[in-house]
This record gives C-alpha cells, structure tokens and sequence, in this order.
C-alpha cells in the first residue's frame, strides 16, 4: 500500500465522529452537542454572522461539553448551571487548544458558561470572552430546556418566556432577540427534537474545506487518545502506550512510515467504543461479572462504527476495531477468522495484550517481562494472535518497553496539567 502525506481527512469528519463517541455516555446526553450546534446555527444565520464566524461555531458547538467526561458530569449539565460548570469547559478548551487548528474553538469552550451580567461578561479573569462562546451558552441553555417526555410544541412559551426573563443577566440582549424572532417557528423545535442533521448544513459551511494531512491527524488524534483514556484514572496512559508500541511493531514488521503514522492513529483511537461504557465497569476493581463483561465486549463493536464514517479510514478502521479478535474466531465482536484479519490488525493485538498487561494499574502492578512473554507464547501457540508479531515483540522488547513507558509518562503529564491545576 502506498499513501501520501498530502490531503488524508478532513477536520469535520473527525470532529463529528468525537462528537459521536462522547455522546454514547447515556440516552439522556445523545444527540445534545448536535442539538446546540443546530441552534447556533440558526441564531448565527439570524444575527448574520459571517461564513467563518457559523463554521467556528459550528465546531465549537459540536465539541463544548468533551470536557466533562463523566455521566455524572453531563447529566449535571442537563439540569441548572452552577459554580463548578466553567471547570469542564476549562479542561475542554485545555484538550483542543493542544491542536493548532481548533484554537478558535478551544477559545469559545472556554467561556461558553460565563453569564452576560448587564456586559460584564465581556471579560472573564482578565481574559476577553468571544461573544461565540455567549452564543454558543444560549443554545446550550435553550437545548437543557426541552423536556423529552412533553410534546415541544407545548413547551415553546414556557422556552421563550425563561430565556426572556434572563436577558441581559445570563444571556446577552442581542442574541435572546434573535432567538425570540426564530423560535416562533414550530417548525425549528420539531427538527430539533427530531434530531437535527447537522450535517445537511456541512456544504453550506464549507465545513469539509479543512482538509488534514497525516501528520496533522496523528496530532489531532493523540488528543483524541487523551479524552479517551483521561475518563478513568484507571486508563490514562493506555491508548498512547498502545499506539506508540503498535507503531514500533508496525515498523519492524516492514510497513512503510505513512503506514506506521497510520498505525499510531488506529493505536489511538482503538477504544474510542470504551466512550460508551459506564465509569462503574471500566473501575471495578474485582472480576466483571458476565453481564458485566458482555457490555466490555460492545465497545470495539462501537469503535468500528464511529469510525466508519470517516472518510480514508477504511484501513485504520480495521486496525483499530479488530484489536479483539482472535486468528482462530473465537474473538469478539465480529468472530473474524485469520483469513480477514490483515497483519495491522494482528499488530494492534498484539500491542493491546502486551500493554494492558505490563501498565501498572491502581489494583495491580504490571506483568514482569518474563510472565509477559509466557503469556504472548501462550496465546501464540494456542493459535489466537499471531506468532511472528510476538517473536518481533520479544526480540525487540527492552526498546518497545522504552518507546511504551516514554508515551506513557508523557500521557500522565498531560493528565496533570489537565487536571491537577485549578480547573475553577
């Protein structure tokens, strides 16, 4: 296979599949960044903001709450803003502000919490807040206010009169007019609750001409990898530690360096499905249960089809969502036997077994290499992952280790600086 460094995805079609991911968390949270990203829009195109101006909203919207990476946390957010709201939007600018080509955006999650208060809300802590981020708070706000078990048309007064009633104290007076001229419409409130396809507005916006090179993908998705793992203290080094391994063997395995920058995203993004899985499951610290287990089994399923969408990712998508099966068939979720699992998907195996086990963990400290490498000859001789792939892995074992303990130690830095500083 050969593959360039040129055009590779493009920005929307990543953001729109994290959006995906972190909206997997519960029934209650779905479709809710696409819901504020929808009403963005509309106020956008009612106050006549400029093309530039709607896409960055739009992108903002569509990733305002990945900072608050409990259910706990969304479900918070749900019902009524309080002191401690600005702290997932601080940690969500912290994670996108790490990508050169999000900075608007990171910027305007920010502040999309900081109340209007008669104009006093132009400044927040001796920064200037965008006035995106006060339009992207009244959408947020008007979303929280639908109620899905009564009819939305019913609901409209009640919407309007609230929002009404906090213009200029919460909201600034400007945009709570443009949204009392668009929400007379029963037409906007039965698309937003039909759920709004936000991608219909995506020619429109031009919202596919940022488009990335590999390079600029393997950057945006060593973030991706952080909100991944940063959910559970439990995992957050794991999808760095495996994506810098799967990378190493990727390259001794003779893949080309594009194929090794492919590999690291797939090792990136390999449990982007564990987004759907409860915190409960990922942190129990004794044995899961087998229904337990059943729902763990789910999430390469998940990882499969969030990234299916994705345009040029037919190939990182197998490697990625393929890390669970076994040569044999008796893997999951798919049961695909060697004769479909191509040598990237045995290499991220591979990778994930050696990782999973050698990472220190709350519960238990990480295998020893000698007990790491009866394991792998183990599963190799029993004919579930591939033998060449564990021979290149033992003879080349003390650098893999190195290369997975430098990804790993600079995973739990950026875990501190994300978490560990004052996120109020």
């Amino acid at each position: 296979m050969t593959y360039n460094n040129h055009y590779f995805a493009t920005l929307y079609d990543l953001i729109t599949c994290m959006t995906a991911a972190v909206d997997l968390l519960d029934v209650k949270v779905s479709n809710h960044h696409q819901r504020v990203a929808f009403l963005s829009l509309r106020l956008a195109e009612q106050m006549n903001l400029s093309l530039e101006e709607k896409r960055t909203l739009v992108q903002a919207s569509l990733l305002h709450d990945i900072g608050a990476l409990s259910l706990r946390e969304r479900l918070d957010l749900l019902k009524e803003e309080t002191s401690g709201s600005e702290s997932h939007a601080l940690i969500g600018s912290r994670f996108l502000e790490d990508f050169p080509l999000l900075r608007d955006e990171a910027e305007i999650v920010h502040f999309h919490h900081v109340p209007w208060k008669d104009g006093a809300g132009h400044m927040c802590q001796g920064m200037e807040v965008p006035m995106l981020s006060h339009l992207v708070h009244l959408a947020d706000r008007v979303a929280v206010e639908v109620r899905p078990d009564e009819n939305v048309i019913s609901q409209i007064s009640r919407i309007r009169e609230t929002i009404r009633d906090r213009q200029g104290e919460v909201f600034v007076p400007e945009m709570v007019d443009a949204f009392l001229e668009i929400s007379a419409q029963e037409a906007l409130w039965l698309e937003l609750v039909a759920g709004p396809r936000i991608l219909d507005f995506s020619e429109a916006l031009s919202l596919d001409a940022v488009k990335l090179t590999l390079d600029e993908v393997v950057e945006l998705t060593d973030v991706f990898a952080h909100i991944i793992d940063f959910r559970s203290p439990f995992t957050t080094r794991h999808s760095a530690s495996v994506a810098a391994t799967a990378e190493k063997l990727a390259e001794l395995s003779g893949f080309s360096e594009n194929e090794c920058k492919m590999m690291r995203i797939a090792g990136n993004l390999h449990d982007l499905g564990k987004l759907a899985i409860p915190a409960e499951i990922l942190e129990k610290r004794s044995k899961l249960n087998p229904d337990e287990f059943d729902v763990i089994r789910s999430h390469t399923f998940y990882t499969y089809r969030l990234l299916q969408p994705i345009r040029g990712f037919e190939i990182i998508n197998q490697w990625a969502a393929y890390h669970h099966e076994k040569l044999t068939g008796n893997g999951y979720p798919f049961h695909l036997k060697a004769g479909s699992l191509p040598l990237g998907s045995r290499i991220m195996a591979v990778a994930d077994i050696f990782t999973a086990v050698t990472e220190d963990r709350p519960y238990r400290k990480g295998m020893s290499f000698s007990k790491t490498a009866d394991l792998l000859l183990g599963m190799a001789d029993h004919g579930a992952i591939c033998p060449d792939t564990v021979s290149l892995l033992l003879a080349h074992h003390q650098e893999i280790a190195r290369l997975r303990e430098e990804a790993a130690d600079q995973a739990g830095m950026q875990y501190d600086r994300l978490f560990l500083q004052d996120c109020v």
